[in-house]
């Protein structure tokens, strides 16, 4: 017996009102799941880069800890192995190594780039061929850039100054500056090798080095500054 329009209707509205109801159950679902992602990468590259040593940790050689003891931080003790995976996989900028090999029983993660403490045997390979960059960039802000063409870059608290084989956008980027920076300084890399300053590439393509004995990279040595958001070129005189 065919339904009635009336009854065709009510489950069509049904089925809507169903239909609605999982859409927002999983917009819901993944935009928990991404702020839980935010916390445990924000937490984990702290810990990594900065604060192993204030947990209660040591950094093996390598810069890595433990899966299970990142995981044994209060604020991170309702994540798992699949959730540390899932970060590391989808991180942007690849932040982090994640070892199940050495150990398939003891899964290990490091950060690639960013410490703030020296870490003994940290995977970087050292950039001998300034032909290999077409470009080598770092990003920064207006407001400091006064400071930085009086005085050049500062590594501050970091290991290392960190520097893009590029800008933002560009295929070979993944990391190693803000996007919303608006200041970019290009370095003169040959001649910066050629007096003696080491660089170094991150598995996550950021390029970094330590700068001088004073942790610093002198205007000298850059090329060209230019405002990313109008294209002009800042005058270095």
């Amino acid at each position: 017996m065919p339904r009635s329009k009336g009854r065709q209707s009510g489950y069509a509205a049904a089925a809507s009102q169903m239909s609605d109801t999982s859409e927002g159950s999983g917009a819901s679902s993944r935009a928990a799941h991404s702020g839980a992602d935010v916390k445990l990468s924000k937490t984990m590259s702290w810990l990594l880069r900065h604060g192993a040593e204030k947990s209660g940790f040591k950094l093996q050689s390598g810069g890595y800890l433990y899966v299970d003891e990142v995981l044994s931080l209060p604020q991170l003790r309702n994540f798992t192995i699949e959730d540390v995976r899932r970060v590391v996989e989808t991180n942007e900028k690849k932040r982090f190594t994640l070892d199940e090999t050495t150990d398939p029983h003891k899964p290990r993660i490091c950060a690639n780039q960013g410490h703030s403490v020296e870490v003994k045997d940290l995977e970087l390979e050292e950039i001998v061929d300034p032909s290999a960059f077409q470009a080598v960039v770092h990003g920064t802000y207006s407001k400091f850039w006064p400071n930085i063409k009086a005085e050049g870059l500062k590594r501050m608290n970091r290991t290392h100054v960190h520097f893009a084989p590029g800008e933002p956008g560009e295929s070979e980027v993944i990391s190693g500056m803000r996007g919303s920076c608006d200041i970019l300084v290009f370095l003169d890399l040959s001649r910066a090798l050629k007096d003696g300053l080491k660089f170094y590439k991150s598995r996550n393509n950021v390029l970094l080095c330590p700068g001088n004995e004073d942790g610093v990279i002198l205007p000298q040595y850059f090329s060209k500054v230019i405002n990313r958001k109008t294209r002009e070129e800042i005058s270095l005189d």
